[in-house]
């Protein structure tokens, strides 16, 4: 601070000191002397004036020898050189020099002028006594004519000797001006220079953490406000540095808590951040600094970070790690350019679903043949009871059938959550299909007295999937407004949605509830279990449509308010390359 600041400044000073005194210096003498050599011709002038009557009188006497010895003895006592003239320029007498013996002044400059009447004036060399000298002449007037001219003049060199005591004053009070100023300059440096120093050290210790300092309130200037606006500041970051430690102290607690792994990746995919869990299930006692494929060697985890770099948003997917299996949800951080991803152990669980549908399985299959078995001597019963005893077997037979749709729903189920299936994808008219199917239900619509309706674009192009499952949909959906309808109407529409083909079922049946729109896809969950019961219902009919959805790539929506019916959209990719 001090080799700037200060230096800049007080050298300023010192500079511009030195320079209005040299100014001060070089135009003040010329000028001065300027003014005294005015003065002095006045006084010259008013000396003429002075003398004029009596050099009149001598003139008009032609005393010009009491003349000469008069001028000569009035130039001894004024210590100034007198000199008169007649009107043809010729020297009547001097106070310096012998009149008779000196040349005609007739045409010197100063000796002109006053000849025309006027007060003449001129500094030039005298060719009489060798030096230069200032002459001022005045007209010897007598009725209006003039008749001579006195003149009065004093030497320059006596002149620049009475203000070289002038010169020396000025230059000694300049000198002690400049040196005051330097002085002051000094002292002005130093003051300005000091709340920058302060200033300069708090913010190194604010810079080395030391966020108690405070600067001095003393100022009485703008770095009184300089000064509280420090202080306020560093109030404030004290404040927030202890909002992050208390927020960082949070983070870290639930990181250390979490029994999933975290990890943060940048952009090139190193690894920025890291919880203890992920470090335990990597094996690993520091994870930072690494990149990910140099601690992670699975090729789902690789993938999951290439789509995420892709899609900027959010993804999922499941890793293999070893012998455990994780469900890995990532997301981008755009303004850090960063990703995070949480890995979640679900070998558990798996297992524990691979156990459910296991059972499912198993026990549908041993179920299928009593069931088979039940079936067939109702039907040989149904034959030879009579009226009376029918109604019985009839309700064995309902029931069976009932059980025997359960039983195949859930194969079905189990058959599309299993990971391995794959869709026997073919070119499907969805139109001609939906169409074909709706014939089903026309004896049902008549028996209910309810209109069904169909609508479809034209020329709705065809797409990629698995006609039996895409029946199911069709079906299950269908089957399930008719179910909750019990007036007016049930519609189907089928309409492109850009990349999509949407399948529309909508009725105005009883509708749903808003607790029951979230529940409505999990498996054996009924909206009205009375009438469920009554019309065969099992539950399993929307789970299914939304399992075979999704395995299609695509997406089902569902509107609905209690009272006015419902409304289910599918939305379903035309092609494979879109999904």
């Amino acid at each position: 601070m001090k080799g700037s600041i200060f230096l800049k400044v007080f050298a300023t000073t010192v500079v511009l000191l030195i320079l209005l005194a040299l100014f001060f210096l070089i135009f003040s003498f010329p000028t001065i002397r300027a003014h005294y050599l005015r003065t002095l011709a006045r006084d010259l002038e008013n000396l003429g004036r002075v003398l004029q009557p009596t050099v009149l009188s001598y003139l008009e006497g032609e005393k010009f020898d009491e003349l000469d010895r008069f001028v000569k003895n009035q130039g001894r006592e004024i210590r100034t050189r007198l000199t008169v003239v007649d009107g043809t320029g010729k020297v009547l007498a001097d106070s310096e020099e012998d009149p008779a013996v000196m040349e005609n002044h007739r045409f010197r400059p100063e000796i002109f002028e006053a000849l025309q009447g006027r007060s003449g004036q001129a500094l030039r060399y005298s060719s009489t006594v060798k030096e230069d000298m200032l002459y001022v002449a005045i007209p010897i007037e007598r009725e209006g004519a003039i008749i001579g001219v006195i003149r009065a003049s004093l030497f320059i060199s006596e002149i620049d000797l009475l203000l070289s005591s002038t010169k020396r004053d000025i230059v000694t009070a300049t000198a002690m001006i400049v040196a005051i100023g330097l002085l002051g300059a000094y002292v002005f440096s130093r003051s300005l220079v000091r709340p920058f120093r302060e200033l300069a050290t708090a913010f190194r210790e604010v810079g080395a953490g030391n966020l108690q300092t405070k600067m001095s309130l003393r100022f009485k200037d703008e770095w009184k406000d300089v000064a509280s606006s420090f202080n306020a500041m560093t109030e404030q970051m004290r404040s927030l540095l202890a909002d992050v430690r208390s927020r960082k102290e949070e983070l870290d607690s639930i990181l250390t808590s979490m029994r999933e792994a975290l990890l943060v990746l940048d952009k090139a995919g190193k690894i920025v951040l890291s919880n203890p869990s992920a470090r335990r299930i990597l094996g690993q006692d520091t994870l930072e600094e690494n990149f990910y494929w140099q601690v992670i060697r699975a090729a789902g985890f690789a993938e999951l970070v290439e789509r995420l770099r892709k899609e900027k948003g959010s993804c999922a997917g499941e890793i293999n790690l070893g012998e455990r299996t994780y469900f890995g949800s990532a997301t981008f951080l755009p303004a850090q350019d960063r990703m995070v991803i949480v890995l979640t152990d679900v070998t558990e669980m798996q297992a524990l679903a691979r156990v459910k549908r296991d059972l499912v399985l198993n026990i549908s299959h041993e179920l299928r043949t009593p069931l088979t078995a039940i079936k067939g001597f109702a039907e040989t019963l149904a034959s030879e009871v009579g009226d009376n005893q029918r109604t019985y077997v009839e309700t064995i037979l309902r029931h069976t059938d009932r059980l025997v749709r359960i039983l195949d729903n859930l194969l079905l189920l189990s058959r599309l959550e299993e990971p391995s299936t794959e869709l026997e994808r073919k070119s499907v008219d969805v139109g001609s299909l939906v169409a074909h199917l709706l014939k089903l239900f026309e004896t049902k619509a008549q028996e209910k007295n309810l209109v069904l309706r169909f609508e479809a674009e034209p020329d709705l192009p065809a797409i990629e999937a698995d006609p039996f499952l895409l029946e199911q949909v069709v079906i299950n959906l269908i089957d399930n407004a008719f179910k909750y309808t019990e007036r007016g109407e049930v519609r189907v529409s089928l309409a492109k949605k850009g990349h999509y083909l949407m399948l529309e079922v909508a009725d105005t049946g009883i509708g749903l509830a808003e607790e029951d729109k979230q529940r409505i896809f999990e498996r054996f969950y009924v909206v009205d279990k009375s009438r469920s019961r009554k019309l065969g219902g099992s539950g399993l009919g929307l789970s299914i449509v939304k399992h075979i959805v999704g395995l299609h790539g695509g997406t089902i929506e569902v509107d609905s308010r209690l009272g006015e019916g419902s409304k289910f959209s599918v939305f379903l990719p035309l092609s494979l390359s879109r999904r």
